[in-house]
């Protein structure tokens, strides 16, 4: 298992149940193959150019600790999910 730090934006007309729901679903995803160590909500920012439109969202942290072989699932859940704008997904140095 290691460690890896996820980063997304969620765009901004995502709010308060939906919010949670969408940290759920992806809690629930890197559990299936690893844990979820930290969840950092950033809030809601300006964006530095706009991105599908949108020029506002909502960043979030998660910090993980998962298999290797199931970084391609968490990506392909979030890859299809619409509320994210954008992701991305790095391992933390040893």
């Amino acid at each position: 298992m290691r460690d890896y730090e996820m980063v997304f934006i969620a765009r901004p007309a995502v709010e308060g149940e939906a919010l949670q729901a969408l940290i759920d679903r992806l809690h629930n995803v890197i559990n299936a193959g690893g844990e979820v160590l930290e969840t950092d909500v950033w809030g809601k920012r300006r964006l530095a150019y706009p991105i599908q439109k949108e020029r506002e969202g909502v960043y979030f942290l998660i910090r993980a600790r998962m298999n290797p072989d199931h970084v391609a699932e968490v990506e392909r859940t979030v890859r299809f999910t619409d509320q994210i704008i954008r992701h991305l997904i790095v391992r933390l140095p040893e």
